[in-house]
């Protein structure tokens, strides 16, 4: 083995230090946790994620054989926010994301997945699907008063058409949740998977439905680490047990090539209830392997 050490590998997302908004695929931070409704910590997110990509630098993807690290894709660094101000900081992610080919942006808490639609939305033109990974709902309409925060973030999605009910899944769904959200949910046309259901189902059959649901719509993926058992991923603010493990995921994720994604984000790792950089790990795991998906 030829080249850096791993541990010794720059800042930026795969030790990528090209900053340039033209690229085919951008990575960019949202290091926001001012939405979060139990343990706070998201803001160090990005950074946690970017020196856990460290471990992922040394070679191809085993199963897709292509190396992230050759393809058009730039770090652009964290978008700026507003200290304090939810509506404000929403705005400036939208503003920032604009114009970007493909974005990969790694949280921050959940509530970042709105502005990311939003900018989507405008430069699709339409509605996508949306396949997401969560313990929780993450659509009620408001969080203790609240109306943006990061369990309402899809309630938004959806009222305001960024993206299409009846072509979303959410996967992992474990949570206490009110009736009356749920039922709001599904009355969407929005298909739930609860964790449960994945582990009796299966990866296969899992994404079976997912393709199922998504069609040939352009999708975007939303992936909140909480998604992930706390045995797998420790560092996170709402933590529920029963989740997936680590290879289920890969294993979903790695069977849905073809799926028209348009970018993707990874949320909610919060660094300081970590062990050992698994959590951290997972997210930035999940990001290469998205990477490999699409280019494969």
């Amino acid at each position: 083995m030829a080249g850096t050490p791993t541990y010794a590998t720059p800042a930026g997302f795969l030790g990528i230090s090209r900053n340039d908004r033209s690229a085919a695929f951008t990575v960019a931070g949202a290091p926001m946790d001012i939405g979060t409704t139990n343990r706070s910590g998201t803001r160090e997110g990005p950074a946690a994620i970017r020196r856990a990509s460290r471990m992922l630098v040394d070679g191809a993807h085993p199963g897709f054989w292509v190396d992230p690290l050759t393809l058009d894709l730039a770090d652009i660094g964290d978008f700026d926010l507003a200290l304090g101000d939810i509506p404000t900081s929403l705005a400036r992610i939208e503003a920032q994301a604009d114009g970007l080919a493909h974005l990969l942006c790694l949280g921050g808490e959940h509530s970042i997945s709105l502005p990311l639609l939003r900018s989507l939305r405008k430069r699709l033109g339409a509605p996508v699907a949306l396949v997401h990974f969560d313990a929780h709902v993450d659509t009620w309409d408001d969080n203790f008063g609240q109306a943006y925060a990061h369990g309402s973030v899809f309630h938004h999605a959806i009222r305001e058409g960024l993206v299409d009910p009846t072509r979303m899944i959410q996967i992992g769904i474990r949570s206490p949740v009110q009736r009356e959200v749920w039922d709001w949910t599904v009355g969407q046309g929005v298909t739930i998977l609860s964790a449960i259901e994945v582990h009796m189902m299966g990866p296969a059959a899992v994404t079976d439905r997912i393709r199922t649901v998504v069609g040939d719509a352009p999708a975007y993926l939303s992936f909140d680490i909480d998604a992930l058992d706390p045995a797998f991923a420790p560092g996170t603010g709402t933590p529920e047990i029963g989740g997936l493990a680590s290879w289920q995921a890969q294993a979903i994720l790695r069977g849905l090539g073809g799926v028209r994604f348009q970018g993707m984000d990874v949320v909610e790792v919060a660094p300081a209830y970590d062990t050992a950089e698994i959590t951290s790990l997972a997210a930035a795991t999940v990001v290469w392997e998205y990477l490999a998906l699409l280019n494969a």
